[in-house]
């Protein structure tokens, strides 16, 4: 009996809360962020002073992010820069033009402060969410507090590199025959 009156009771609040959710999801204000996860804030350099050039750009225009690599921990790091772009559309294509420090890997000092400079060009309209991305070796990647770059105008392409298509598909083919012809026994 005791048990038939405390279903009965949870039926009437499931009711209830279904009949009252929608007209109180209209009083609550809706807000959307974009917040970026612990994980991807890294322990080992923080991203500090990260200033963008622009908030908006024309497809084959230039922006500039700089800022400060400010190690946390007291050994020498390796590392390398690039730009994170979330957006709506699959593109997210973005070229280098310049990278400074420059090279793609270089070397962050125990308890240093190093100042970079990106310099990428914008190839694909869209409106991004953009960030600082520092790679750490041995680590992984870490971002920076990042901004909204609208870009509009015209698609630009960019030949496809054929050469290294090729070159990568004969190193995978070579993989999969080394797999193939050592370990028979997992492929089927």
């Amino acid at each position: 009996m005791t048990n038939k009156k405390l279903i009965i009771a949870a039926l009437g609040v499931i009711i209830a809360l279904g009949a009252i959710g929608p007209s109180l999801s209209q009083l609550l204000q809706q807000a959307e962020a974009h917040g970026v996860q612990a994980q991807l804030q890294s322990r080992f350099v923080r991203i500090e002073d990260e200033t963008w050039s622009k908030q908006s750009v024309q497809t084959g225009e230039t922006l500039v992010v700089t800022g400060k690599l400010v190690s946390l921990v007291q050994r020498d790091l390796r590392g390398w820069l690039s730009v994170f772009a979330e957006s709506s559309n699959a593109g997210n294509r973005w070229e280098f033009v310049a990278r400074d420090p420059p090279g793609n890997v270089f070397d962050v000092p125990a308890n240093g402060i190093v100042d970079y400079s990106l310099t990428v060009k914008a190839l694909e309209p869209g409106v991004y969410h953009m960030h600082t991305q520092l790679n750490l070796a041995s680590i992984g990647p870490g971002l920076g507090p990042g901004q909204t770059v609208v870009v509009t105008g015209e698609k630009i392409l960019k030949p496809i590199p054929w050469t290294n298509i090729a070159y990568q598909s004969i190193i995978i083919s070579i993989g999969y025959v080394v797999t193939f012809a050592t370990r028979p026994w997992q492929v089927i």
